[in-house]
């Protein structure tokens, strides 16, 4: 009995090929490796997500920060680079849409399939554990049934040994023999109860066993093993699903990085080229050649003093020529562009730049024109309505904003003829300027001409008379960068309509009402020679002054 107990005992509680607990831990590996691998994609997600954010702020910190149309770069590089940035926002968003679709397909697929399966095997560890129990209360069953029937089997064993002796015993009552046989009935009839309770309990026992051990934990571990063929699926699909986040983006990233080669091919080096140059375009035309200045004159004197003060008239000549060049080459050409205030005809512009300007701006003008026209047709339409159909609307409550279009186009109407007229001066000065240096050499030997031998002027007596060069001026003059001693003639005065700082080297500071003369023309740059009753000379913008010209007054130049 021992030996029955203790093999049923083992078979049990220690069967072979009871795996149960290592299958508990097998699955247990497989859900944390399940989670593992989500916060592997987790952390991939991230590294997407910050990727992206990264390229924007990339993106954002060289985007150009325009506050105009005027500032927009319009060089092939310029564009060429804005739109690679353009195409690498897009490849951020892209890399923005591999995330969510990582976080969609496989994190979120994940997460949701782990907690299911931490549901499904718990439920089945449980059953297995339920069927577990049921077997081992089977089993402690069929031990009591046992246990009682060896306990009754000692006892009827027992009750034999004592009837068996009062039974050989002579000096036993009969009574006692009675007894004693009525004892071993009863321990004989509990017996065998007891034995045929063992035999049913032993019966149901062996047969729960053999139902737990070969059919109900079988199928428990046929769930688990396909709970855990399932977990392996789940993760091949999001393994393949994690690769294909990635490549469903790639061919718009392709076309990215496509759009990025375009850029570069777009890149066209002469337009660029062309178009520094007419950004930069100012209109002037290269200084003159400087004369040559005789100081030999002096010392190879001749007897005619006719000569003498006719070579220094040209000397004369000649050096306030000299001076014109250099104090015009102070100004944009060679020196710094004046730093003034923009002004409404663009004057402190160079001429080429000028035109353009007022171009542009004649060009808007005209598009807010044609619009507030077609504003004015859309009102005068809609007017004609309401009057045919007084229930729609009241014509007089359009009349306001009639009025106000009509304001409009007549504001526009006059800033576009202001800006024409500034553009024909510009484009009039622009087209014979070749003409105007022309002839101002030629009128300048007209007006030597008509000066005495003794260096003054004969056709007005009352006009300045200018003396010949000083002896001594020669040393000064080369010191001073060739700087005429003697001031050039009046050619008419000027009035100033605006006031002019005048900070610039070369040019003349002047008040708003302010009268000058002029001692010079402009030449098609934009810009009048004066001179103060104190005798202070230099250049002041043309558009600024009211000029009144002396026709017959000395070094007046006539254009033809």
């Amino acid at each position: 009995m021992e030996d029955a107990q203790g093999m049923t005992t083992e078979t049990v509680h220690h069967p072979p090929h009871d795996q149960f607990d290592s299958l508990d831990k097998h699955t247990q590996w497989g859900i944390d490796f399940l989670e593992r691998y989500a916060k592997f994609v987790k952390e991939r997600i991230e590294i997407e997500q910050n990727y992206a954010k990264q390229l924007r702020n990339l993106v954002k910190k060289y985007c150009p920060k325009r506050s105009s149309k005027d500032e927009e770069p319009r060089f092939t590089s310029c564009i060429a680079f804005f739109n690679i940035l353009n195409e690498l926002n897009d490849y951020a968003g892209q890399r923005e849409v591999v995330a969510e679709e990582m976080a969609h397909r496989v994190y979120g697929e994940l997460m949701r399939y782990a907690h299911d399966l931490k549901t499904e095997r718990k439920m089945h560890l449980q059953e297995g554990r339920k069927a577990q129990q049921y077997l081992d209360m089977c089993w402690k069953q069929m031990d009591n049934s046992k246990k009682k029937f060896e306990r009754e089997c000692r006892e009827a064993e027992k009750a034999q040994q004592s009837y068996e002796r009062l039974d050989n015993d002579t000096n036993a009552t009969k009574a006692d023999v009675e007894k004693a046989k009525q004892q071993l009935n009863l321990r004989t009839h509990m017996a065998d109860e007891n034995k045929n309770e063992y035999a049913a309990q032993l019966q149901n026992f062996n047969g729960e066993q053999h139902k737990h051990f070969y059919v109900v934990i079988p199928q428990i571990y046929k769930q688990l093993q396909e709970m855990d063929e399932r977990r392996t699926i789940k993760l091949s699909e999001c393994y393949r699903g994690f690769a294909d986040s990635e490549r469903k983006v790639i061919p718009i990233i392709s076309k990215c990085l496509e759009g990025m080669i375009l850029a570069a091919k777009s890149v066209d080096e002469r337009r660029d080229s062309q178009m520094v140059v007419d950004s930069f375009k100012s209109g002037f035309e290269p200084p003159g050649d400087f004369p040559f200045e005789d100081y030999s004159q002096h010392i190879y004197r001749t007897i005619s003093d006719g000569t003498i003060s006719a070579a220094k008239q040209e000397s004369g000549k000649m050096d306030s020529k000299s001076t014109v060049g250099k104090a015009k080459g102070k100004l944009w050409l060679f020196g710094k562009k004046p730093k003034g205030p923009a002004l409404e005809d663009f004057s402190h512009l160079p001429p080429e730049q000028r035109r353009k300007k007022l171009q542009q701006r004649i060009d808007e003008l005209n598009r807010g024109l044609q619009k507030e026209a077609d504003q004015k047709e859309a009102l005068n339409k809609m007017k004609d309505v309401y009057e045919k159909n007084p229930q729609m609307g009241d014509p007089g409550s359009l009349q306001p904003k009639l009025a106000e279009t009509m304001n409009n186009i007549d504001r526009l109407r006059m800033e576009i003829h202001k800006n024409e007229a500034w553009l024909s001066e510009v484009e009039g000065k622009t087209g014979l300027r070749g003409d105007r240096r022309h002839s101002s050499d030629i009128n300048h030997l007209v007006t030597q001409g008509r000066e005495s031998p003794e260096g003054s002027y004969t056709d007005d007596a009352n006009q300045e008379v200018r003396g010949p060069p000083q002896q001594h001026g020669h040393h000064s003059e080369f010191d001073d960068e060739f700087e005429d001693d003697d001031p050039l003639p009046a050619i008419g005065h000027c009035k100033a309509i605006y006031p002019f700082d005048g900070h610039n080297e070369g040019t003349l500071a002047m008040k708003e009402g302010e009268v000058l003369y002029i001692i010079e023309e402009d030449k098609g740059d934009g810009w009048t020679r004066a001179r103060r009753q104190n005798g202070e000379e230099g250049y002041v913008p043309t558009t600024y002054i009211d000029v009144t010209l002396e026709k017959n007054s000395k070094g007046a130049v006539t254009y033809i």
